[in-house]
Parts: C-alpha cells; structure tokens; sequence
C-alpha cells in the first residue's frame, strides 16, 4: 500500500482520539471490547504507518470515535 496514504490514515486516528482525550490504551482496551484483537503497540503503529487497518478494525474506530469513514480514510 502507498505509505504516504498510510501515513495519513494515521493522522486521521491518532486526531479524533486524542479530541476526545483517550491515550493508545484506553483506545486499544476499547477495541478489545468491541471484539478487535488491537493492543497499545498495534495502535501505535496504525498511527505512524507500521500497520495496517483490518476492516472490523475500522469499522469499530468510526463506532468509537464517532467519526465518518471518509474522514479515517481520507
């Protein structure tokens, strides 16, 4: 995949989460909730382009953060 369009999937998280003031953890304990497989580090490296996002990943990330898909996507 393209790293710069990686790069700023990983903006587009690492933004909404820190608005709505939750840390790597709190997000990655949140997605373990919502049935993804995600641990803090996992988290981390979405956001600086070292992983990749799997589709109930993201699916629980627009339900967590309350964000479009489009503005994690795009």
């Amino acid at each position: 995949m393209n790293l710069e369009y990686e790069k700023r999937i990983g903006r587009n998280l690492r933004q909404p989460r820190r608005k709505r003031g939750l840390t790597q953890e709190e997000l990655a304990a949140r997605l373990q909730v919502a049935g993804c497989d995600v641990t803090r580090s996992a988290v981390a490296k979405i956001e600086v382009a070292q992983r990749h996002i799997y589709p109930d990943e993201l699916k629980a990330l627009h339900e967590i953060l309350a964000v479009s898909y489009e503005e994690l996507l795009l």
